[in-house]
């Protein structure tokens, strides 16, 4: 049992690679005045090398352990707003820190809006690398069902960072004051 005020706890944001983690990750924190972290950047520092290349020197599965550490010891802290990995929901272990100890997000774009943001990411993200338009959508609607368990989902088609940032702001802030009133 979570012994973390629903105020205090950690915000996770979750979703399919390029959906915008990130970007709303670091307005929210912003407008929460808490710390963001993005998971795929700290392995990144970790290793001193981009994702592609802990991919192709190390293999997914060393990717999928260290992801899966980071993520269980900062769904433990207080006051994070959290991005994580488009696969890190894969693993069990993850879903299950992250859904007792925080809030989480679910950042839902349409495969439509996705595929227009496909050459911004495609060079970036190893698990897109050497597959064709139609194996790329498979894995768009094969994961889909790993982001089902979440506390709130935001429909993100079409929608400028600073309105989705303002509509999880406010949500978290409507909860706060049903949930815990001062």
């Amino acid at each position: 049992m979570n012994d973390v005020s629903l105020r205090e706890q950690s915000i996770v944001l979750i979703g399919f690679m390029g959906v915008g983690k990130t970007t709303i990750g670091k307005a929210v924190a912003k407008k929460l005045y808490r710390d963001f972290i993005d998971i795929d950047e700290e392995i990144e520092k970790k290793y001193n090398m981009p994702t592609s290349e802990i991919f192709n020197l190390y293999g997914e599965r060393i990717f999928r352990q260290t992801e899966k550490d980071m993520i269980i010891d900062s769904c433990k802290q207080k006051l994070k707003i959290i991005s994580v990995g488009g696969g890190a929901f894969l693993q069990d272990e993850v879903r299950e820190a992250c859904m007792s100890h925080c809030i989480i997000f679910f950042l839902d774009l349409s495969w439509d809006s996705w595929k227009e943001r496909i050459s911004l990411l495609i060079d970036s993200r190893p698990v897109l690398q050497g597959k064709n338009i139609d194996q790329i959508k498979q894995l768009f609607y094969n994961r889909q069902p790993i982001y089902e368990e979440h506390h709130s989902r935001v429909v993100t088609d079409n929608l400028p960072v600073d309105e989705v940032a303002d509509y999880i702001t406010e949500s978290l802030k409507t909860a706060w004051d049903i949930y815990e009133p001062n």
